[in-house]
């Protein structure tokens, strides 16, 4: 969010204070409500303590080494994993030369703990450290990232993996896969790329198709490494693995298969779905996506092509010996589940929406800014109340994919539950959520550069008259 929105927001806010009736008046993340929805959450009783330290860092990426900004020097950074219901209390110390926070990507958690500077908190100067406490509500797979600038398009992520206690244990193994595109450390980094998107435009991206993102990164990962040095895992012939794939990308969208199999989808952004079977999945930036896949004999691919950018990440995946195929998998050319295709297994059920939001994606190549409404970096509150039936509609009027994120609140679509979803060029989807985490909440494009160049609102919400 860059300096003008920051203060635009902030004004929008002392004047709704101002200008507006008690009954009416903005819930602020510092809300005695806020605190009130996290006392009735419960909890386990179990706390987990930890420290990430975001600090600059030398990476070895398989061959190529870029300095970049990690947490404690790993990438992806240590996964935090915790049970449903438990209490974190992750304190970040800040040693980079640069503010900067944590969203908790996925998690209804209460809004003072979001991690999105003077939204929620106050950024996190350089030499300081804050901690984030709060329950984590819901089971799944989940990440944690900054929500400062281009940082999302550094080394600043990590998995976050809730547990359920109650989930069947139906699979013999566990494996987390993060994808990422990657550019930091390669003669340029995040703030120039974006520097130079808006003084050229996005004609000065030449290669790309439109589809997947603007960027052309010069390496695609897998947990950390490129193609040409893939991580292996190693398993059993007939074992059933579990995938958690997370795509951490900043501007790449990812068709994924594993050579050989066909994956069966569980869960979507943490919530579980009638399981469906299917050759590859799109995951776009900031989605996750569990998988169950029983294993073969030997070794195949796990490839993640990047999604109009003629490049790939890819791992391996060993229960035999011999060499790794080097083959394009055929199932990156079957069937592609979609949306429609996925049934949630615990919706919100069909109620008629008390307050309908317009949000139309707008914006262009052309002069690289981006927004929502035609107002791009515009963070007046879009109202809601709590105990709300909200549908937002997403129109994507531009030639861009947007994979559009709500902090705070998971959304039904028409099937799945998802806090990110794809909008494609010309495209409108519709989602419904119920009001029931109050605060300042944002609702913003998952293209790191996308966001920052204005395509973000907020969701706010008012007192009830």
């Amino acid at each position: 969010m860059n300096s003008f929105s920051r203060r635009a927001f902030l004004g929008t806010v002392a004047l709704g204070l101002a200008g507006c009736s008690a009954e009416n008046r903005l819930i602020l993340p510092t809300d005695p409500m806020v605190s009130r929805t996290e006392s009735a959450r419960g909890g386990s009783g179990r706390a987990r303590a930890v420290t990430l330290t975001a600090t600059r860092s030398q990476i070895d990426l398989g061959g190529p080494v870029v300095e970049t900004w990690t947490y404690d020097g790993a990438l992806p950074g240590r996964e935090i994993r915790v049970g449903a219901g438990d209490l974190v209390e992750a304190r970040l110390v800040n040693r980079l030369p640069a503010e900067t926070s944590i969203h908790w990507h996925g998690l209804a958690l209460r809004n003072d703990m979001d991690g999105v500077p003077l939204v929620t908190q106050a950024a996190i100067k350089p030499g300081e450290d804050f901690t984030y406490r709060f329950v984590a509500p819901t089971p799944g797979t989940h990440w944690l990232h900054p929500h400062t600038g281009t940082q999302l398009d550094r080394g600043l992520y990590a998995p976050l993996i809730v547990e359920d206690s109650a989930e069947p244990g139906r699979y013999d193994a566990e494996w987390v896969v993060v994808l990422d595109d990657w550019l930091d450390g390669t003669g340029t980094n995040p703030d120039e790329v974006f520097a130079g998107l808006r003084r050229r435009g996005g004609h000065s991206m030449h290669g790309m198709t439109g589809l997947g993102g603007d960027v052309p990164h010069p390496h695609h990962l897998i947990n950390g490494r490129v193609a040409a040095a893939p991580v292996t895992f190693a398993a059993k012939p007939g074992h059933r693995l579990r995938i958690r794939f997370i795509n951490a990308a900043a501007d790449t969208a990812y068709r994924v298969a594993l050579g050989g199999h066909r994956m069966t989808v569980t869960h979507t952004d943490g919530f579980p779905v009638t399981p469906a079977d299917t050759d590859a999945l799109v995951i776009g930036m900031g989605e996750r996506y569990d998988v169950l896949i029983t294993l073969a004999d030997g070794v195949f691919p796990l490839v993640a092509l990047a999604e109009g950018k003629n490049a790939n990440a890819q791992a391996v995946v060993r229960t035999g010996s011999g060499a790794v195929p080097d083959v394009r998998p055929a199932e990156l050319d079957g069937k592609v589940v979609t949306y429609d295709q996925l049934k949630a297994v615990h919706s919100l059920g069909v109620r008629k929406p008390d307050l309908v939001h317009r949000v139309a994606l707008t914006g262009g190549m052309m002069s690289y800014e981006w927004g929502i409404n035609g107002r791009a970096g515009d963070l007046t509150p879009a109202r809601v109340r709590s105990g709300q039936r909200v549908r937002l509609e997403f129109v994507n009027t531009t030639m861009m994919w947007h994979p559009m994120h709500l902090h705070g609140h998971t959304f039904q679509l028409n099937g799945p539950r998802k806090d990110t979803v794809i909008v494609r060029p010309g495209q409108t989807v519709a989602c419904e959520f119920d009001a029931d985490n109050p605060g300042q909440w944002m609702v913003h494009c998952h293209n790191a550069y996308h966001a920052e160049a204005g395509m973000m609102s907020v969701l706010g919400y008012e007192e009830s008259r």
